[in-house]
Formats: structure tokens, C-alpha cells, sequence
């Protein structure tokens, strides 16, 4: 009986804050890779997370971890690029572009000069646009440059409908599309338990609508930034795409006619395997959503066109 070879697999993690660190300490726990390597503007940052998680290797094994440059891209499966400015309290994700379209112009430079055949992840904010710039930047096609997008705003729909209806939230079928942000929109007319419409007054749904696209805010208030369930949301995607899953994630991804949008990145249910984004889901919505969509589009474009690219 011949052995299946073992294929080594790489993630880099651009950008050690919050974001970039509790990522890479939740893909080092569920051992989703066989290397993790750590690239920061302040290497001694790198430096000292590679260490803590290393001390650690001996509770874990399996996974080489090392601070690195943008050379160690060059073999990287997947690139997560999580650097930026901070969004700050009182903040949109949208105060944030002008300086984190600067940055992002020499990460993915330095990026694509060494590596040719990887899956950019990005998850800094505003990421639709971000998402956007890096597809543009890097001359990748647009499967292969995914933003986090609305996958961790509709696990914040999911929980909060399953807390409301007393359900566990993995049995809650429900979306948040759009923008991942303010004009992002909720999906009632085809949320479901088991395919069974929920049963909510308008009151309600109003509530938990308010609550999900709050969330972030009302983290930052409290705490500074949001790291945890980002963290898992990326990670849900990185063993999508190293898995060949398969996966319907709610990711930012370009959308060409789309509901009548085309030409932005916006968060919608996507198939996700090896290839990045294999094919985009064709959610119906009913005219109020398909017209809120339109208008979140509308949004970001207005903003991009801002933008010499």
C-alpha cells in the first residue's frame, strides 16, 4: 500500500495587530497548515508573537512558525493581509481608506513580486474596497483575491437570531450581504431554521438587524478593536480553501451583473475551494433587498472612483 505524499502548506499573515495575531494563534491551534510565518512593519513585533507561539509548539506540534519578510511569501498558499490603520471609536470603515489605500499599495507590490500562484485573503477595512484595490493591484484574477466581506457579520445575525429564537446559531440559515459595513443589508426573505421562515415581528428583526451592523462599534467602545471572531471567520476560510471544501461562505468577492451590480467587491454567498472562489451563488432577493444592494454598491463605487488606480 502506497502512502498519499505529504504536501507541505504555507500562510503568511501580513500585519501583527489584533487581527493578524489572534489569526494566526487560531490557525496554529486547529493546525491548519503545516508552516505559518509572520510579516510585520516592526519585525521585533513579528519577532516576539512568533516566539510566545512557538513556546507553545510542545502542547500542539506540527507546525513550523517563523517571523519572516515579504520574500517568505514567495511559497505561501495564502497571503492574509490584516495591516492597516486601525479603525478607531466613533470611526467608519470608511474614515479609514485614504490611509489604508496608501499602504496596501506596497503590500501587495511586494506581494506579487514573489509569489504568482497564492490566494490573497484581506481582511483590513474598509475590506470590500481594499479587496477591490489589491484585484486591481495585483493583476490576479479576482477568484484568487478574496475579502473577508459579510462572513463575520452574518455569524453575528446567525448568533443573535439563535439567541432571540433559543436556537443554536450553526442551525440558523441567514445572510448579511453587501458592503461590509453601514450599507451592508440583512436577508430576511429567505432566512430559515430547516428551511421554516423564522417567525419574528418586524420589531424584532429591526433589533437584531441594528445589533449585527453595530457590533463592531460597540467592540471597539469597549475594548479598542475586534479580534476574536475575525480571527475565526478567517480561519473558516483558510480551511475552505486548504480542505477544498467547497464551502458557501459569505465572502467579498467582484460581482459582474450581479443583481444588476457589477465592477465592486461586496459580500455574498460564494463557493470557496483551493481555486479561491469558484463560483458566486445567485441569492434571490425580493425588490427591497435587491434595491438595498444597489445602493450599497452605489456607495463604495462612489468611493473608489475617488481613487487614482
Amino acid at each position: 500500500m502506497s502512502l498519499k505524499p505529504y504536501k507541505r502548506s504555507r500562510v503568511a499573515i501580513v500585519g501583527m495587530g489584533a487581527v493578524g495575531t489572534t489569526t494566526g494563534y487560531t490557525l496554529l491551534l486547529r493546525q491548519r497548515m503545516s508552516e505559518l510565518v509572520f510579516i510585520d512593519i516592526n519585525p521585533k513585533k513579528a519577532k516576539g508573537e512568533m516566539l510566545d507561539m512557538n513556546h507553545g509548539l510542545p502542547f500542539l506540534g506540527g507546525v513550523k512558525v517563523w517571523a519572516g519578510d515579504y520574500e517568505d511569501c514567495r511559497d505561501a498558499d495564502i497571503i492574509i493581509v490584516t495591516a492597516g490603520a486601525s479603525q478607531k471609536p466613533g470611526e467608519t470603515r470608511i474614515d479609514l481608506l485614504k490611509r489604508n489605500a496608501e499602504i496596501f499599495e506596497g503590500i501587495i507590490d511586494n506581494i506579487v513580486k514573489v509569489n504568482t500562484h497564492g490566494i490573497l485573503v484581506i481582511a483590513t477595512n474598509p475590506v470590500d474596497i481594499l479587496s477591490y484595490i489589491s484585484w486591481k493591484r495585483s493583476g490576479w484574477p479576482s477568484s484568487r483575491v478574496i475579502g473577508s466581506g459579510t462572513l463575520l457579520d452574518s455569524a453575528r445575525f446567525r448568533y443573535l437570531i439563535g439567541k432571540q429564537k433559543g436556537i443554536d446559531p450553526r442551525s440558523i440559515h441567514a445572510h448579511i450581504i453587501g458592503e461590509h459595513g453601514d450599507s451592508e443589508l440583512p436577508v430576511w426573505s429567505t432566512a430559515n431554521v430547516a428551511g421554516t421562515p423564522l417567525d419574528l415581528d418586524e420589531n424584532t428583526k429591526n433589533e437584531i438587524f441594528e445589533s449585527t451592523k453595530n457590533a463592531a462599534y460597540e467592540i471597539i467602545d469597549a475594548k479598542g478593536a475586534t479580534s476574536y471572531a475575525i480571527g475565526l471567520a478567517l480561519d473558516r476560510i483558510v480551511a475552505a480553501i486548504l480542505g477544498d471544501e467547497g464551502s458557501v461562505l459569505n465572502v467579498s468577492t467582484l460581482l459582474e451583473d450581479y443583481n444588476g451590480v457589477s465592477d465592486v467587491y461586496l459580500g455574498v454567498p460564494s463557493i470557496v475551494d483551493h481555486n479561491g472562489v469558484r463560483e458566486i451563488l445567485d441569492l434571490p432577493l425580493n425588490d427591497e433587498e435587491r434595491t438595498r444592494l444597489l445602493q450599497s454598491a452605489d456607495k463604495l463605487k462612489e468611493q473608489i472612483s475617488k481613487l487614482q488606480l
